[in-house]
């Protein structure tokens, strides 16, 4: 189902045309509104009327996290206070949180991108979808509370956690759709089970999940876990909160909903856009926000941009699922490491569960890396000899991957903390000094 077809499947023209429309209105209200944007236009010597069009983007200095910290709380706002009718942060586990602030017709356009987002996943008005993403000051829970009902599926308001009360729910209730982390979703699945509930043989049918990165292996994983097929949803609090872009049923990268933001794929070490298909760094500039509106934000998600049409009818471009982020980018004597790579040889082994840690430490003057595994009960109780034989394959499958020497140190199952949001997954023991 597309939710509004005029729009997802506006012609490519038209699309650039309204683009540049919109960016022109948003860089001239950021210019005379917002005292951080004036000073870096100016700085670049650049006028609002300078820029024509989407072909002049690349022309704008970029936004940073630090510019949104440095603004807290309301000093990106480019509306009257009076005017501003919800705000939303961050979490701000590294510093001040990024404060968000949405007008009555911004909240309008937030439900419009979540009806679609549920949409492209499958979702219709005859849904029951179950909330399990957190309500708050987080965006993520009240997102897709008011997509729900945009749609005007049934929408369960039941936030994350209270895993045990989810599976009662899920079950008495007859959910159809879920909505929560990739992580949590494994979680739930596992205790379902240990609570003699099997979820495939409930009415759950789809589920939409995001605010973490997450690989094709994992979504195999939950997949057959759960019965269901599983879409990537994404979004970030800076941008508009989720809803930004959304796999479809094709499940082969997300679209980015073109007609409210821009996406760029830029290099993070040149600052230079670079071509469809290439990773990089993800840019986002929003085109219709009133209250909160963002000129070229680097997100720090690595992704790629795939212009290709798409089998679904939609013809916004789309961007490839997240593989890690440059600021939590692991570097190993000299070697990038994502925790995805990790994740995604540990989920092409049998006999391994998707739970697993990263520990970094400084062994002398080297960088050394540890990666705890969780293997099932069964495999934890056979004897020594296959226990080492699974792991010096794993050991092997990670540093063929990474191409660097690795510690693998099996673990019983529970033994790592599980996570009711996002799984925490890198513990880094480096002196920072």
């Amino acid at each position: 189902m597309i939710w509004n077809k005029e729009a997802e499947c506006m012609p490519l023209e038209g699309l650039q045309e309204l683009q540049g429309q919109c960016l022109r209105d948003t860089v001239r209200r950021c210019y005379e509104n917002v005292a951080t944007y004036r000073e870096k236009l100016d700085g670049a010597g650049i006028r609002p009327s300078d820029i024509g069009g989407v072909a002049d983007l690349k022309r704008l200095p970029f936004t940073t996290a630090d510019d949104l910290r440095e603004g807290y709380p309301f000093g990106m706002f480019a509306v009257p206070m009076d005017e501003v009718i919800r705000i939303h942060s961050s979490s701000g586990t590294t510093g001040k949180p990024k404060v968000v602030g949405y007008t009555r017709k911004d909240i309008a356009t937030w439900a419009e991108l979540m009806a679609r987002t549920i949409c492209c996943g499958g979702g219709s008005p005859h849904d029951m979808i179950q909330n399990a993403y957190g309500y708050g000051l987080f965006t993520g829970g009240l997102g897709i509370h008011y997509g729900a009902e945009r749609v005007g599926a049934t929408v369960i308001p039941i936030s994350g956690g209270n895993t045990k009360r989810q599976i009662m729910i899920m079950q008495d209730f007859g959910s159809t759709m879920l909505a929560c982390t990739p992580s949590y979703a494994i979680y739930l699945a596992d205790t379902a089970l240990e609570e003699g509930v099997d979820i495939r043989e409930l009415p759950l049918k789809h589920a939409i999940l995001g605010a973490e990165p997450w690989t094709e292996n994992m979504r195999k994983e939950i997949e057959a876990k759960m019965g269901i097929r599983a879409t990537d949803i994404y979004g970030l609090s800076e941008v508009i909160g989720p809803g930004v872009s959304s796999e479809c049923e094709a499940q082969d990268g997300l679209h980015v909903f073109s007609d409210h933001f821009i996406a760029e794929i830029i290099d993070p070490a040149t600052l230079q856009p670079v071509p469809p298909g290439t990773p990089g760094e993800l840019v986002f500039t929003s085109l219709t926000k009133e209250a909160f509106p963002i000129l070229r934000y680097r997100t720090r998600d690595i992704s790629k941009l795939n212009v290709d049409p798409c089998p679904c009818g939609r013809t916004h471009p789309r961007m490839g699922r997240i593989t890690g982020r440059t600021d939590d980018m692991l570097i190993i004597r000299g070697v990038n490491v994502f925790p995805s790579q990790i994740e995604s040889v540990l989920l092409d082994i049998e006999g391994t569960e998707p739970h697993y840690l990263i520990v970094v430490d400084r062994i002398g003057s080297l960088d050394a890396l540890e990666v705890w595994v969780e293997v099932s009960e069964r495999l934890f109780s056979d004897e020594i000899r296959q226990l080492e034989t699974l792991e010096r394959r794993i050991r092997h499958e990670i540093q063929s991957t990474l191409g660097i020497t690795v510690t693998v140190k099996l673990v019983e199952p529970k033994t790592i903390e599980r996570s009711e949001g996002k799984a925490r997954r890198v513990v880094d023991k480096r002196p920072t000094g």
